[in-house]
């Protein structure tokens, strides 16, 4: 390689381009992160009270449904109850206590591991004995995916607002 056809620097910096391609060259300045504007703590604070009760209720509400359809309707053919619905909870027991101490990170964590239970209720609606329990199942997941996602997200803003950010 020919060290004369190297260009360490910047495009920005490049004098020899001509008028029109300039803001091609310098697309950094037009791409840079602008500082955003956050919500006021006023607003704020009842959607993070709002969506962690949401959050809250939609989780146990899909523990108690399924516990409810295991114990109860499930036909399992002779296997042991309790010992399906233990493995069926096991996921959602390891994250309570993020849920219920208000953590944004176990709240996010919850996001991810309740797209396992919609998916699990998307495959249970096709089966004609188990559709309603899987449209069931999907609503539930959905619904705490949605509050729980709120809660991260309202939690993360009024977290930096107190901080002092977004501030403009």
């Amino acid at each position: 390689v020919n060290a004369r056809w190297i260009n360490t620097k910047s495009p920005c910096v490049a004098r020899s381009v001509s008028a029109w391609l300039k803001p091609l060259y310098c697309w950094r300045r037009l791409v840079a992160k602008k500082p955003k504007v956050l919500p006021a703590l006023e607003w704020l604070e009842p959607r993070v009270r709002l969506s962690r009760i949401a959050s809250l209720i939609c989780f146990f509400g899909l523990i108690l449904l399924l516990a409810a359809y295991y114990l109860i309707f499930a036909d399992l053919h002779g296997a042991r109850p309790w010992v399906i619905l233990l493995i069926e909870l096991v996921p959602l027991i390891l994250l309570a206590p993020g849920m219920i101490s208000g953590s944004a990170r176990g709240h996010s964590w919850t996001c991810f591991v309740i797209n396992l239970y919609f998916i699990k209720g998307a495959l249970a609606v096709y089966d004609p004995n188990r559709s309603l329990f899987g449209a069931l199942e999907m609503l539930a997941s959905l619904a705490v995916f949605v509050s729980a996602l709120l809660y991260v997200r309202w939690r993360f803003q009024y977290n930096r607002k107190l901080a002092g950010e977004g501030a403009v």
